[in-house]
């Protein structure tokens, strides 16, 4: 069994930590944080975990809070219009249940269940410098501290980043008090396209003082969503929130007439970034080599709701990459064939399509989001798209792909 360091505890690294743990390895987790301290802190992110991710965490125990969480049954898509009107509206229904837990609920609950189960935890802040002198008592060092100096170590793949500036400016509040959508009786994650705008996401989910909506805006650089800055206050943020709801979806605004209110004075968080995908292998000032995981390798906007999903889905496929590589010294070969067999598995197909949806639409794109309205099998297709990207190429990405879809269905 191997001597393995994971610097980072949120979805995939404690993931990873406790799919290790089980298999007997000696594994310690590096964090910056205590769970308490990850508990009362701000929000960490917004999170849709689709059924793929969510079955990696079955197989490993780690479905805590299924009898608490919303049972997120659909997905659906709205564009605003002229005036604000809602041109297209339409919801999918997904093949297996989707499910949000707030990330402050979720990863305090792994890091202590790591714990219990006999696994190190270090609560310290980690530095290259450090790092370079950790790497010397461990088999296998692995860094999914997507944040932070350590990230400096992996390069930008600039062949597979097309960005170099962020593309939105993102809002998030949890929320108490939001009506249920009267068009459907199930709960669905919401997305509201706004051209040239931004767009607003509703996601059901489970915060630590129960079930709670999640209103998340994107917007455009630049543009009138772009009011957000990590300084606003909680409740001000709130306001300029429903303000914009108000304005460009107003049917979702009227979900909040009956009144809500943050889940708690950190239900807020304002920022950027701009995405970008890495070179895996991280090198240390003393010839030590690390591997990155996950968002510290593969750094998508969130406009697609990727980011859980990936993570858990790197996090299993390094898993099956350290069972499958045995006693064998894990070095750079080993690294970097790990994460292009995570890349050309699933990484690359979300990175293609979030990249696509961060662009205006073309018009094959808005061909189909208006025929999902008209036929069931587009909106459902769309929907399960969320849990499984790599079927987009075959419908989504060009005409000629989309016309041979809706032509499909039409001699059906």
């Amino acid at each position: 069994m191997a001597k393995i360091l994971i610097v980072g505890a949120g979805q995939a690294g404690l993931q990873l930590a406790l799919g290790l743990q089980g298999d007997g390895h000696d594994v310690t987790v590096m964090t910056d944080r205590t769970p308490d301290e990850i508990r009362t802190g701000r929000v960490l992110s917004t999170q849709c975990m689709f059924d793929t991710a969510l079955s990696y965490e079955r197989a490993l125990g780690l479905n805590l809070w299924d009898a608490e969480a919303p049972e997120v049954e659909g997905l659906g898509v709205s564009v605003s219009g002229p005036e604000a009107a809602r041109v297209i509206d339409w919801v999918g229904h997904l093949n297996g249940p989707a499910q949000s837990v707030d990330q402050r609920v979720k990863m305090p609950a792994w890091l202590e269940l790591f714990a219990e189960r006999g696994g190190k935890v270090v609560v310290n802040g980690v530095t290259v410098s450090d790092l370079d002198l950790l790497v010397r008592g461990y088999d296998l060092t692995l860094v999914a501290a997507g944040k932070g100096e350590l990230v400096s170590m992996f390069a930008r793949d600039p062949e597979r980043s097309p960005y170099t500036a962020p593309q939105r400016a993102l809002a998030v509040s949890y929320v108490h008090g939001l009506a249920p959508r009267p068009e459907h009786d199930f709960a669905a994650v919401r997305c509201n396209l706004v051209p040239g705008v931004g767009e607003l996401f509703v996601i059901p989910a489970l915060t630590g003082s129960g079930p709670c909506d999640i209103l998340f805006w994107e917007g455009v650089p630049g543009g009138p969503l772009d009011v957000f800055e990590p300084t606003r206050g909680p409740e001000e943020h709130l306001r300029l929130t429903l303000e914009l709801m108000r304005t460009y979806t107003p049917w979702e605004y009227e979900r909040s007439l009956g009144g809500v209110e943050l889940t708690d004075p950190r239900a807020t968080l304002a920022g950027r970034y701009a995405p970008v995908v890495r070179k895996p292998v991280g090198e240390l000032p003393g010839g030590g080599v690390v591997l990155g995981v996950a968002d510290v390798v593969v750094a998508n906007d969130p406009i697609t709701g990727q980011g859980s999903n990936s993570a858990s889905k790197c996090a299993t496929y390094y898993l099956d990459a350290i069972r499958a590589h045995g006693d064998q010294p894990f070095g750079r070969a080993f690294m970097e064939a790990t994460f292009e067999g995570y890349w050309n598995s699933t990484a690359s197909d979300v990175t293609a399509w979030t990249n696509a949806m961060l662009a205006p639409p073309p018009p094959h794109v808005l061909n189909l989001i208006g025929a999902a309205g008209q036929l069931p099998p587009v909106a459902d297709r769309f929907a399960n798209g969320f849990d499984n990207p790599s079927d987009f190429p075959n419908w989504f990405f060009t005409p000629e792909a989309a016309d041979a879809y809706l032509g499909s269905l039409a001699q059906g």
